[in-house]
């Protein structure tokens, strides 16, 4: 307690006297409040001080370190030949605009890139409706399975979900703390950043103020691990492109420069307008899947056409485009989600 109050104080004493932690520090303090050490008071008090100074690449690096070594972690899988691709999207959801990723997830996965999402239940701020709730409508529900049942389900897919909640509880348990600051902490850019794979992986993740993407690359860059990392200014800090205005995307391959990468939809004949927050997602989704007509079919294949060709399974956009339509038409992103299906209840 003593310890962490001292922290505490070097982060809380204001603009003239405060100072940064270093990165063992930032690592020590996360410790204290993920194993509970801190008292409630404290840990409230420096999840707003950190949200009030804003956290250095330095700091989040040191608490990415312990969410590393306390957080679960999915194997390689041998079978996989293409690098997993990780898609780090905020846990609070989405308030404006309709999240497609379980969409594109199927259908990297079915031409055989492996992807790992990750997240929990409905979280402060937005209370937005988070991906496990999405996946739940198409008839996946990850909540119910243990760590080593989601491995299982990766290892035979391609696709693994790390259920915050049952895997990694002791980050869950700091979620009230979001709602009675009302505030996003440091934390929220923790979870855009975070790995839960043992292996090398390719790095997706999304942000809203430029800001946050340098501390975070930053960060990543400070622990030496060999990432492909992907920067999206989606919607809503998601990975999803927007339709109203440009796409700019930063792609880096470790110890190299940022390339920036600038999309524009009109481009790809691709209208201006955002998906819109329907009622009912999983329905609409499931439409798409399905080949019927649905609000959201034009933004998946948006997607879907510059992932595929991200991931390198399409020799441009406008050929990935017609591959996301192929896939959805032919059936094969609905058989992929039928395996998972049917993955899960044989477990």
């Amino acid at each position: 307690m003593e310890e962490f109050r001292e922290l505490l104080k070097k982060i809380g004493s204001g603009p003239h006297t405060g100072k940064n932690l270093d990165r063992a520090e930032a690592a020590l303090a996360m410790r204290k409040m993920l194993q509970a050490e801190a008292t409630p008071a404290q840990i409230g008090a420096f999840l707003i001080a950190h949200r009030i100074k804003r956290p250095t690449g330095e700091e989040l690096a040191g608490m990415l370190d312990t969410w590393q070594e306390l957080g679960p972690c999915l194997q390689p899988v041998s079978s996989h030949q293409q690098p997993v691709r990780i898609f780090g999207i905020p846990y609070d959801g989405r308030s404006r605009t309709a999240p497609i990723s379980p969409v594109i997830s199927l259908l990297l996965t079915a031409v055989g890139v492996p992807v790992i999402l990750h997240g929990g239940s409905r979280l402060p701020t937005k209370y937005g409706v988070p991906l496990v709730e999405l996946w739940q409508g198409l008839g996946v529900d990850w909540a119910r399975l243990s760590l080593e049942q989601a491995q299982a389900v990766f290892a035979a897919t391609g696709l693994g979900f790390v259920y915050v909640p049952n895997h990694f509880p002791v980050a869950d348990s700091l979620v009230t703390y979001r709602d009675q600051i009302g505030k996003r902490p440091p934390i929220a850019t923790l979870e855009l950043i975070w790995s839960p794979y043992a292996g090398a992986a390719h790095l997706i993740f999304g942000y809203v103020h430029p800001p946050t993407e340098k501390t975070a690359l930053t960060a990543l860059a400070m622990r030496s691990i060999p990432l492909q990392i992907t920067t999206v200014k989606g919607l809503e800090g998601s990975c999803d492109l927007p339709h109203d205005r440009p796409v700019i995307l930063g792609s880096q391959l470790s110890g190299q420069e940022l390339e920036r990468i600038f999309l524009h939809h009109q481009d790809f004949g691709i209208s201006n307008q955002n998906p819109p927050l329907t009622e009912n997602l999983s329905a609409e989704l499931h439409k798409v899947l399905t080949s019927q007509p649905s609000v959201l079919t034009e933004t998946i294949l948006w997607n879907g056409g510059f992932y595929l060709w991200h991931c390198g399974m399409a020799p441009d956009i406008a050929t990935g485009i017609s591959q996301a339509d192929t896939l959805l038409k032919s059936g094969q992103a609905l058989t992929q989600l039928a395996t998972i299906q049917e993955t899960i209840k044989k477990l």
